[in-house]
């Protein structure tokens, strides 16, 4: 089984990882996944307003960096027992309006997201691809 041989609280490079492997191994293990194709995104409110759409989350969703860190922890923690997650943000952007900065600052959310779900014992894997 593909997720037995990634640790259970990561962010990294989706590297030899299909997306659909990732998908099924998610959905074998009864876990959510989680995609993000930010192909079309070329700024930081691109970014928040297309993970926002693909994750599905509230109309409230403030689009910072804070908000998106609250919607992949207490706001779904507080949804009840989670199973364990599987995200993927493919093509972050990498040009001079999403500089490498502003990428660091969003795997730092995910990262944090990661630690939160370890605190609780549910798997969260994160994986990334620039573009």
């Amino acid at each position: 089984m593909l997720l037995q041989t990634v640790r259970p609280n990561i962010v990294q490079a989706i590297r030899a990882y299909r997306v659909d492997d990732l998908m099924h191994a998610a959905q074998t293990a009864g876990q959510h996944f989680l995609y993000a194709n930010l192909g079309e995104a070329q700024t930081k409110q691109d970014v928040l307003e297309t993970i926002a759409q693909s994750f599905l989350f509230p109309a409230h969703f403030g689009k910072n960096l804070d908000a998106l860190y609250d919607c992949m922890t207490d706001l779904v923690h507080k949804a009840g027992a989670q199973p364990g997650f599987v995200v993927v943000l493919d093509q972050i952007p990498d040009n001079p309006r999403f500089d490498r900065e502003a990428r660091e600052q969003l795997l730092d959310v995910f990262r944090d997201a990661a630690d939160f779900w370890a605190e609780r014992r549910v798997p969260f894997r994160c994986f990334y691809s620039f573009r």
